[in-house]
């Protein structure tokens, strides 16, 4: 029999009566146990389930990279100790994705068993009551041993957390210490507690370093006559221009995101970049437009909620998708249907994706169905599973469906046009009683889930034509939400490619003659064909391919045309001839000359930017930098 704190029979009595002895447990893990009941946790479960790929996972470490910069060397310095002791050590993020493992490596082998791995989700909704979850649920220090976990996944362990939080009381992250419950000792949670408490100080130091960076980078913009605002990486004013501040006087701590209320609209949004630590971004200099009368179309979300809404993508500038993102918010919060159009390719799962992260259900299950990609004779089965032999073919024990897995969380029904008539009965049915019954089964299982859908089809014309049930669309279209298509956000174009080149370490940079071809281009296939454009043009320059006009040769779909290639051709010619024949330059063109160097300065050599800066047209400035020979 294991050597733990609470003797197994209490667990088993309640697991299998629902009945508990309050006197011989805690209060937190009392009170966990009853969670993962009534979120019906299976309590018999063997290991963890939810892991990310490894891309996925790099993504959520980049997404986490201030609290893992500061959290692996305090974790590194724990190596030796936790070694010799047996145990293992684990930073993971607000959502409960464990970023870094390290330890004893027989401990580590022993914890693969369990999935308890780089890149799992240790969550209570995951694996019931555990020090990780149990952390994140209650937002204390705990340590929990042997079987005071609720599923038998880590009954032979013991494991010990405590959060990590910013100076604002927000939660960043959590630092566990686990080892086999016969390694056990109470000066886990005293260790973990300390390193945490490390951490925060550090975090806290690196924050007042970087404000104060922040503030000598930002001097020039402050200078301006321009109406300027210094926004931090929390999405707070920290500092304002001159013309600003004698405007508005409150502006000092408010979310960027509430400018809006003031008639304001941001005109130009400038990254600013340490010069110190791992050249990490730590702040924004916002350009911003008065509107003395809003627009009737205008837009924007009041200050009730101060929490910013997380996007796991490009945000960009662009008024279309700055709309579709305050229609992605509002409904967050809410556990309504909601139902996205948009072409493909324009990033519809990951808006849905956001929605889940955003609402109360970001600790359940995220799962995605492609609903087009399934055979209308397997659909079923997938979306509700099946019994064990309900069909010739079917897994032994069975198959939880797509609804079933989803259960406490959000499902995402994507293509939903494409589902036959028959499905959208038993859809319909579903939606209506929240209870599926399996394929072959006989009792109905309850549902606790929200239901995200997409499609790149008309569903109201649909329904018009009848190849779409009324009452399922309206089951579907409670709030609808519009992705726009690339070329309705062209705007956006040079942050997205700033954002993939970052996200897949592509060491590029685009040559301006390309990326105004790129602005003008339509995307048919919207961001999926930007993505693969920019990933091609990392392929030919890594291969030596980095002349604008070798370049336009691989990319047909920008300069396809003979009318296009002709004015690329007479573009780079113009620009030749102005280098041979440089002509004196007036007092009024040696100020515009001047405007446009500290432009690009300011905007790291993005000829967009510098355009919109100085508020003349791209092909203007252009024009003016084969004249100045910039």
């Amino acid at each position: 029999m294991m050597d733990t704190v609470l003797p197994l029979n209490t667990w088993k009595r309640f697991v299998n009566e629902g009945t508990l002895d309050s006197s011989r447990i805690s209060k937190q893990i009392s009170e966990s146990w009853y969670r993962c009941k009534k979120a019906d946790i299976n309590p018999y479960q063997h290991e963890g389930t939810n892991i990310l790929s490894k891309q996925e996972l790099e993504t959520q470490k980049e997404k986490n990279k201030s609290l893992f910069n500061v959290a692996q060397p305090n974790i590194d310095r724990l190596y030796d100790s936790i070694t010799s002791l047996g145990m293992m050590a684990l930073i993971i993020d607000p959502d409960g994705y464990v970023l870094s493992v390290s330890g004893n490596k027989e401990i580590l082998y022993r914890a693969s068993a369990i999935n308890f791995v780089e890149g799992i989700r240790w969550t209570e909704s995951e694996v019931g009551t555990n020090a990780i979850g149990t952390v994140l649920q209650i937002g204390e220090p705990i340590m929990i041993t042997g079987s005071e976990h609720y599923t038998i996944a880590s009954h032979y362990w013991s494991c010990a957390a405590a959060p990590i939080r910013n100076d604002n009381g927000k939660l960043l992250g959590v630092i566990d210490i686990s080892c086999p419950v016969e390694r056990s000792h109470p000066f886990m949670l005293g260790m973990v507690t300390s390193v945490a408490f490390a951490i925060e100080r550090e975090l806290s130091v690196n924050i007042h370093k970087d404000e104060k960076e922040l503030l000598q980078k930002s001097i020039n913009y402050l200078e301006s006559k321009e109406l300027v605002a210094i926004c931090n990486n929390h999405h707070e004013i920290v500092f304002t221009s001159h013309s600003l501040r004698e405007r508005f006087m409150t502006f000092i701590g408010t979310k960027l995101e509430d400018l809006q209320e003031f008639g304001l609209t941001i005109q130009l949004d400038i990254p600013i970049y340490s010069d110190q630590r791992h050249a990490h971004m730590i702040g924004r200099a916002i350009y911003l437009k008065d509107q003395l009368t809003l627009k009737a179309n205008s837009f924007f979300i009041p200050s009730v909620e101060k929490e910013p809404f997380l996007f796991k993508g490009e945000t960009g500038t662009s008024e279309a998708f700055q709309k579709a993102l305050v229609e992605m918010k509002l409904v967050a919060k809410t556990d309504a249907s909601v139902c996205i159009y948009g072409e493909t390719g324009t990033g519809k799962e990951l808006c849905a994706h956001s929605i889940h992260e955003n609402s109360s259900r970001k600790n359940g299950p995220f799962v995605a169905v492609n609903c087009g990609a399934i055979h209308k004779e397997l659909i079923a089965s997938e979306l509700f599973g099946y019994v064990d032999g309900a069909f010739t073919g079917a897994r032994r024990q069975g198959y939880k469906g797509k609804f079933e897995q989803a259960n406490n969380g959000t499902i995402f029904l994507d293509e939903i046009g494409e589902i036959s008539e028959s499905m959208q009965v038993s859809l319909l049915r579903v939606l209506q009683e929240r209870t599926i019954t399996p394929i072959g089964g006989t009792k109905e299982i309850p549902l606790n889930i929200r239901v995200i859908a997409a499609t790149n089809r008309n569903l109201s014309q649909m329904v018009h034509e009848g190849t779409f049930r009324e009452d399922l669309y309206y089951r579907l279209h409670v709030y609808p939400v519009t992705v726009p298509s690339l070329r309705d956000r062209k705007k956006d174009i040079p942050h997205l490619i700033r954002y993939f080149c970052q996200k897949n370490t592509w060491d590029i940079k685009i040559p301006d003659e390309i990326l105004l071809a790129m602005c003008k281009y339509d995307w048919p296939g919207n961001i999926r064909e930007l993505v693969n454009m920019v990933e091609r043009i990392n392929i030919l320059v890594q291969g030596g391919v980095k002349h604008p006009e070798q370049l336009q040769h691989f990319l047909p779909s920008l300069f396809g045309s003979k009318r296009e290639k002709l004015a690329f051709e007479k573009s780079s010619s113009d620009s030749s001839t102005n280098v041979r024949h440089t002509e004196k330059l007036t007092l009024r063109e040696n100020i515009q000359k001047e405007q446009m160097i500290q432009a690009l300065q300011k905007t790291n050599g993005n000829v967009t930017l510098a355009a919109e800066y100085l508020n003349i047209p791209r092909s203007t400035f252009y024009k003016r930098i084969r004249k100045f020979n910039l």
